[in-house]
């Protein structure tokens, strides 16, 4: 039994008995290689990548948390996580060695500081933040091409923005909640949904205590059918309140989505 199976009933605190340093993590990275964040026995993911990195330079066995569970194919630019280690090591030393372990995978420490041993990447995660790019063009895309979704049909973004507006605070988002969600009750609060364009790109802004799975891409999907005009906002906010997922209008692609940033007392 390992020190972290010892202490699994408060996940908040270091292992017991073991002199160990906890330390936060920001993190960037492409998520079109992975299965998403979490460890998966069917592909790569960004944890495991994250902590077999650590492995080689420290030798030790870890586990990585972080504050949000992202897609496969879904992007970070500021993943907020936490990892203990054994090994005497200052931020610094960490963040360079971890970056030079992590080379050529599209992953990279942007920030690293150490944390009180209660602090939870999770747990005390207050505010997550999503960013959606949508490239409302003809053209094909190329730079773009998977870490933006094309649509060429024009998107009427005022008509998208004040559409989700409908959606803003405590709902049964039940219709924009996956088969596969885990989460205990459909019922959030929604604290931001902006949609604004520039130039060819749109950029949906979300931002909640925490998301349900899939809510984020589901509800851009239907935003999409609102720009389109095949929706209208009360269409919308009929799909809300049928508390349904078949009511769902479309689930927009993990291309465009990326975690941005996550928030702490």
């Amino acid at each position: 039994m390992d020190a972290y199976e010892k202490n699994r009933d408060c996940p908040y605190l270091l292992p017991a008995n073991v002199a160990m340093t906890r330390f936060a993590l920001t993190i960037e990275f492409d998520g079109r290689p992975y299965m998403g964040w979490q460890r998966q026995a069917h592909g790569p993911s960004v944890q495991q990548t994250i902590e077999e990195a650590v492995h080689r330079f420290t030798a030790e066995t870890v586990q990585v948390f972080s504050a949000g569970r992202t897609d496969a194919g879904v992007h970070a630019i500021a993943m907020r996580a936490h990892v203990d280690i054994e090994k005497p090591l200052t931020p610094f030393k960490l963040t360079e060695a971890l970056n030079a372990q992590l080379r050529p995978a599209p992953i990279a420490i942007v920030g690293c500081e150490i944390v009180p041993g209660d602090w939870h990447a999770r747990f005390a995660c207050i505010g997550r933040a999503y960013e959606y790019r949508i490239v409302n063009r003809r053209a094909p895309l190329t730079w773009d091409k998977g870490l933006s979704w094309q649509v060429a049909r024009p998107l009427d973004t005022d008509a998208m923005h004040a559409a989700a507006q409908q959606l803003i605070g405590l709902h049964d988002f039940t219709t924009f909640r996956s088969a596969h969600c885990q989460s205990q009750s459909p019922v959030k609060t929604l604290d931001k949904l902006s949609v604004s364009r520039h130039g060819e790109e749109v950029i949906i802004d979300a931002a909640a205590r925490s998301f349900l799975h899939h809510q984020v891409r589901s509800m851009v999907g239907c935003l999409a059918l609102v720009g389109y005009g095949k929706w209208s906002a009360r269409d919308l906010k009929g799909a809300l309140e049928a508390a349904d997922r078949n009511a769902l209008g479309l689930n927009a692609p993990p291309d465009g989505l990326y975690f941005v940033s996550a928030t702490y007392p």
